[in-house]
């Protein structure tokens, strides 16, 4: 069968090869693959080198350096079309504190699942929400070239913030995972996607908080206290920058956090 093919292969592009060429098939096995690069190869030696294989100046050099190009361009085409990783993965994770820029603090309402921001007193801090902040690398570069995609757990438990469609508008809710190790590496279009937010510093450790899910739209807190946590976009009349307190990372962290926003 092999020889077969070889034998019709030589016969086919005998008569089609320019005069002074020969075309030889080696004794290697043949793939598939190999005989439709073989005939693309000739294909283009045809189309795009006619006039100068006519030439009497046309060498064994030209000839190499047509191959060359060919092989390049197919490397070429390989790259451009390659699948780009899908997945935003885990990097590090690290302990912080959190307060708006009204320096108001988290608070957990324990009756409703949610967050409020609330003006703590002196010897009530105990109340407030530490959280653990676990940072990812984008399956590609975020639109905003110094975002950071981050999840936020409350510490030493496993509920998550989270941002959903809730009728016509996204909303900020706290969400259990059961599986924290689900989390190691989301799809990008996956529903937990809803976890991550693109975080973007600016001046001294200002930060805000974008969904991922839902671009444009941040976290926020209102203008009165004891209100509760929520998303907004920036023309909305709430407050969208907050101020981290990072501890020491829970993991190594192979990626400082970067960037820069806009504070409203």
């Amino acid at each position: 069968m092999e020889s077969e093919m070889k034998c019709n292969l030589s016969e086919m592009w005998s008569s089609k090869m320019p005069k002074g060429l020969d075309l030889e098939i080696s004794h290697h096995p043949m793939t598939m693959r190999r005989v439709a690069n073989l005939i693309i190869a000739m294909e283009r030696l045809k189309a795009g080198t006619s006039e100068s294989v006519l030439s009497t100046e046309f060498r064994d050099e030209n000839l190499l350096n047509i191959m060359m190009e060919n092989m390049v361009e197919e490397r070429v085409m390989f790259e451009c079309y390659s699948d780009p990783p899908s997945q935003f993965r885990r990097t590090c994770q690290h302990q912080c504190s959190v307060t708006d820029s009204q320096q108001r603090h988290l608070v957990r309402d324990l009756n409703s699942m949610e967050l409020t921001a609330v003006t703590l007193q002196a010897g009530s801090e105990n109340h407030k929400v530490h959280l653990t902040m676990s940072t990812y690398l984008p399956p590609l570069p975020s639109t905003e070239a110094k975002a950071r995609p981050v999840a936020l757990c409350i510490r030493d438990t496993n509920i998550y913030l989270s941002c959903h469609m809730d009728g016509d508008m996204p909303t900020l809710t706290l969400e259990t995972v059961e599986d924290k190790s689900s989390l190691l590496r989301i799809s990008s279009d996956s529903d937990l996607v809803r976890f991550l937010f693109y975080t973007q510093v600016s001046g001294l450790n200002v930060t805000t908080f974008m969904s991922a899910s839902f671009p444009d739209w941040y976290i926020s807190t209102a203008e009165e206290d004891n209100k509760p946590v929520d998303m907004c976009t920036e023309t909305d009349n709430r407050y969208r920058t907050f101020n981290i307190r990072s501890k020491t990372p829970l993991t190594e962290c192979r990626l400082a956090p970067r960037g820069h926003e806009r504070r409203s």
